[in-house]
């Protein structure tokens, strides 16, 4: 994926901030305060961190923007993908998973506007679909995992995840955004 631009050592921090936040989460510890001197941490931008074990989704949370520091938000996103995700509230992310466990954080470009949705580029722009009080949004790997074509990605974005109808993308009251992530991950026993 293209997007943020990280390098590794930025990417590696980011991976064990969100490891030792999931960790403390998922044992009912306080999270350790994280920082960094590196300013691309330091920015304003918005992420994701996603969590699976062994493959199925266990949590999935982001925001398109923040007021904080990068790797102060990809710590708080961590924490929230394992005991906050509305989909796995009624069983959060469990101590025994914690050796299973992959985390993937998608760090995010700022949202802009498209006239074309068809014009997005499946694998490298993720959607954000609003209308009204809905909205829904999938990453640019989602397409890579499902195999949707452009009009499948918007669709299933707008009944699956906005609560829309199928076509609400195509129009007048409902805005797409396009938007690029930098995407990198590991199981949590190799960070």
């Amino acid at each position: 994926m293209r997007g943020y631009g990280l390098d590794e050592q930025s990417k590696q921090i980011l991976l064990k901030a969100a490891r030792e936040s999931v960790v403390a989460a998922v044992k009912g510890q306080r999270p350790a305060e994280v920082s960094s001197d590196k300013p691309e941490l330091l920015s304003n931008c918005g992420c994701f961190v996603t969590l699976k074990n062994s493959g199925r989704l266990r949590g999935c949370i982001g925001q398109f923007t923040s007021d904080r520091p990068l790797i102060e938000l990809v710590s708080e996103m961590a924490v929230s993908s394992a005991t906050r995700d509305p989909r796995f509230v009624a069983e959060p992310v469990t101590p025994a998973e914690l050796g299973f466990l992959d985390i993937e954080i998608s760090v995010l470009s700022p949202l802009k506007k498209t006239e074309d949705p068809l014009s997005l580029r499946l694998g490298i722009d993720g959607i954000y679909i609003k209308s009204g009080h809905r909205s829904g949004c999938f990453l640019p790997q989602v397409a890579a995992e499902t195999g949707w074509n452009e009009r499948q990605f918007l669709t299933h974005c707008c009944v699956h995840k906005a609560g829309l109808s199928p076509d609400a993308w195509q129009q007048n009251d409902t805005d797409v955004y396009l938007f690029t992530a930098d995407v990198f991950g590991a199981p949590i026993n190799e960070i």
